[in-house]
């Protein structure tokens, strides 16, 4: 196979594996979006006073088509760039974005690289309000859609033929499991998706010093929820970082560490 054949290849298979982690080629059952939609009403009127919409039902990732290809190409780009190091997410919920991670690393037969896949596998903590004030008026503990058992996100992973010895599951809140990683792990990528202030500064100070020079910071909700923003911000001011942040759409964002 030529060179061209071989990219081409890996183009189709990538941009094919995009679409099916947001359900784009069969689509989102309408009747089972209206129903989601009205649950989430009945359920949940902060999300609804917020202009929040339903989260699919069937898909394996609610994070849309523009942070999708914002990742697989950073991902992309930490191979083409050599930037040495794993790929971990912060908050997964049905796994989507891991899987695109594991893709993009068979897509270029990379076997020396895992995908960390952390995440309680029960939903979001209760918010401390006595420690982070910012998350005093935080309820995404309360949404069952939220929590997706580590067991059900394995089985997404084979339904791509991507649950490998290169995916490693990191189950239980942040701040418990993110110490425990080793001294000497080092990230080319890290994407954190933990909504809250307390979740996402402790992916922060448990991930960040690991970042590899050169690697790449996703935050998927710093423009949606203002919590995580001012986490994002408190930190980087803590330690006199100063970094370029990127836009990817409404809600994400993301940096290159210097």
């Amino acid at each position: 196979m030529s060179m061209n054949s071989a990219a081409d290849s890996r183009t189709l298979y990538l941009d094919l594996l995009e679409r099916s982690l947001q359900n784009a080629i069969h689509g989102e059952s309408q009747v089972e979006m209206k129903i989601q939609s009205w649950l989430q009403r009945v359920r949940h009127p902060y999300l609804t006073r917020r202009g929040a919409f339903p989260w699919p039902t069937r898909a394996h990732s609610m994070i849309g088509p523009q942070r999708l290809r914002n990742l697989r190409d950073l991902v992309e780009r930490t191979l083409t760039d050599n930037i040495p190091g794993d790929y971990i997410e912060t908050g997964v919920w049905r796994g989507g974005a891991c899987i695109l991670m594991r893709g993009v690393l068979a897509a270029h037969g990379v076997t020396d690289r895992k995908v960390i896949v952390s995440d309680s596998f029960e939903g979001l903590p209760r918010p401390d309000a006595a420690k982070y004030p910012a998350d005093k008026r935080d309820r995404l503990f309360a949404f069952e859609e939220l929590a997706v058992s580590v067991d059900q996100v394995r089985k997404n992973f084979e339904t791509y033929g991507l649950l490998d010895d290169q995916v490693v599951f990191l189950k239980g809140f942040f701040k418990d499991t993110l110490p425990t990683l080793s001294a000497h792990s080092r990230f080319a990528l890290i994407r954190l998706d933990g909504d809250m202030y307390e979740s996402t500064m402790d992916a922060l100070n448990g991930l960040y010093d690991k970042l590899s020079s050169g690697g790449y910071a996703i935050i998927d909700d710093y423009s949606g929820l203002k919590n995580c923003r001012q986490a994002v911000h408190d930190y980087l001011d803590q330690h006199r970082l100063k970094v370029d942040i990127h836009k990817i759409d409404d809600s994400g964002v993301w940096w290159q560490k210097p």
